[in-house]
């Protein structure tokens, strides 16, 4: 026989072993796993195919075989796939995880520029105009960057307190652009100041409201900020008197980017709702689990 010929055996031989290893371990895999009273059905099965083609002997030989490797093994490697399986599952867990935090941080990049952008736009016109007002507003923006940036750049911890602080130092910047034109009112009971609450949504409501409610009117109008709980669900909301609702119109890049942070962050146990008070306007509310505090 020649070389060539021997070597084509040869593995053949070896891919034949290597098949059957694989058969012999989803056989090994599959006895640690099943049911007692599955197998004594497959035992039933296989003794009356042999009886019936009159060879009992490999029937009794697979009943042995898978009884003894039930009893001595099926247990250890049944806990070994278990363990393999929550891994896995842990890993998926990690990444689904990672993955949520790669997005919460893009679609929080999307807000935070915004109101700077805005903020610097409006001090470039005071200098021609106002430069005193300039100065003021110029003012207002370093405190606010000072007490404010670290929670805008807050991925986790985040508390509804905190937010009501960023907000009311963006609204004090907003009064001196728009004066008189703004008034301003928080019903936030101090005890939801430590109630968790996703960083910036509140700021976003709020300059929805002043941009698409209060700025179009030409004598202003109030932003009311609310917060109460109802049931298990902490209910914040941002209302004005303004212009009220286009019904033909989508939502912004605001709310759109609220809707899909809620989503991430809580799935179908939280909400934004838009809606028109009796008195005209519109009021957005933000409904998410309540709890007391933050984690520990």
């Amino acid at each position: 026989m020649r070389a060539s010929d021997i070597n084509r055996v040869l593995d053949f031989v070896r891919d034949a072993f290597h098949e059957a290893s694989k058969v012999w371990w989803r056989f090994f895999d599959w006895l640690a796993v099943v049911e007692w009273r599955q197998l004594f059905l497959t035992w039933f099965f296989v003794v009356v195919f042999f009886q019936l083609v009159n060879t009992p002997e490999p029937g009794f030989w697979y009943i042995f075989i898978s009884f003894a490797v039930k009893v001595l093994a099926g247990g250890k490697r049944k806990a070994e796939l278990m363990a393999r399986e929550a891994t896995a599952q842990a890993n998926v867990a990690t990444l689904e995880r990672r993955l949520m935090e790669a997005q919460m941080a893009a679609l929080q990049a999307q807000v935070e520029p915004h109101f700077l952008f805005n903020t610097l736009a409006l001090i470039g016109q005071l200098i021609e105009t106002d430069p005193k007002e300039a100065a003021r507003v110029h003012a207002h923006l370093i405190d606010y960057l000072r007490s404010t940036l670290p929670q805008m750049r807050q991925r986790g911890g985040a508390t509804l307190g905190k937010q009501v602080e960023l907000s009311r130092a963006y609204l004090a910047i907003m009064q001196a652009r728009m004066k008189e034109r703004l008034n301003v009112r928080f019903d936030v009971p101090d005890f939801l100041g430590s109630a968790p609450f996703p960083p910036m949504m509140l700021q976003t409501l709020i300059e929805n409201a002043i941009k698409h409610g209060l700025e179009p009117k030409i004598e202003g109008g109030t932003v009311a900020v609310r917060a109460h709980v109802v049931g298990a669900d902490l209910h914040v909301e941002v209302c004005d008197d303004g212009v009220g609702i286009d019904p033909h119109a989508d939502d912004g890049v605001g709310l759109a980017n609220i809707r899909e942070r809620l989503q991430l962050l809580y799935g179908a146990e939280a909400s934004l709702d838009i809606s028109t008070p009796p008195g005209g306007g519109a009021c957005a509310t933000i409904r998410l689990p309540y709890k007391m505090m933050e984690d520990a």
